[in-house]
């Protein structure tokens, strides 16, 4: 099914790939070993090439190793097999060039909106130029009135905001981004892909976003990246041809939303798992 629809549209997967990409992952693999010593194979020979400024979405059934490759990116996890490079070089640990926003915003109670923004920053800095990032991040995302407020003050939208607003607060090239608009209600959610645009469009960012949305992979990405069940394999990587800014009603009426919205559909149906 897959493969007759992509023949049937080449122009879905005519989208040049980076000649000289930022992130690169070259037969990936990855084994988790459990408490018993049972393996769990999660990633298989994963080949991505993501460029410099680009926005990607990857979907995939629950539990196919989406998480496990954004670890990997982000050098929280280490791989077995294959390769990980960040601008030509080998990924070993955490860098200062990738910022992660989690499903949650994992903001500690104790500290104030602005507090929290401010954390990653190092001590001993110019406190001066690193208060003005952060009061220049909170205005960009509407929180300017906030900073002194406390976590538990604020919306679910509003605290994922102050999420993005820490992981972009050291100038990361590359912003990681794991279903963190899943436990928002949808009106929240739609807010949150049009704040998430303008921010990608405002500071041009490297973006990967993992979703179980097809709509919000549409609508947010470049490229969309479909995964298999575990063992996660890549089966589908998707152009979005569709011109920005985009808005929500205006996508959905876009003939390229409803072609993808069905090969991606159906992709997912095979694997057993669709919005």
């Amino acid at each position: 099914m897959a493969s007759t629809a992509m023949a049937a549209t080449p122009s879905v997967t005519a989208f040049p790939r980076p000649q000289t990409p930022l992130i690169e992952a070259r037969q990936l693999s990855k084994t988790y070993r459990t408490a018993t010593g049972a393996g769990v194979h999660a990633l298989d020979g994963i080949d991505l090439a993501i460029g410099d400024g680009e926005f990607v979405a990857i979907v995939g059934p629950s539990g196919c190793g989406k998480s496990t490759l954004l670890r990997l990116i982000a050098g929280l996890d280490e791989h077995e097999d294959g390769g990980l490079d960040l601008d030509g070089r080998p990924i070993t640990g955490p860098s200062r060039e990738v910022g992660v926003v989690f499903q949650s915003a994992n903001l500690l109670p104790w500290l104030t909106v602005r507090e929290n923004v401010r954390l990653p920053l190092r001590v001993g800095g110019n406190k001066a130029k690193e208060d003005g990032r952060v009061d220049q991040l909170l205005d960009m995302t509407g929180l300017g009135d906030f900073g002194p407020r406390y976590p538990y003050e604020l919306s679910g939208g509003m605290q994922q905001r102050a999420g993005i607003c820490r992981a972009l607060v050291r100038d990361p090239r590359i912003l990681l981004m794991d279903e963190p608009f899943g436990a928002l209600d949808a009106l929240t959610r739609e807010r949150m892909n049009l704040e998430l645009q303008r921010i990608w469009q405002a500071n041009a960012k490297t973006i990967v976003l993992i979703t179980h949305s097809i709509s919000e992979a549409i609508f947010l990405g470049d490229r969309v990246i479909v995964m298999s069940a575990r063992p996660g394999k890549i089966i589908a990587d998707l152009n979005v041809p569709i011109p920005r800014p985009r808005n929500l009603d205006g996508i959905i009426s876009h003939p390229d939303y409803a072609r993808l919205s069905r090969e991606i559909r159906g992709l997912l149906n095979a694997q057993g798992e669709v919005e």
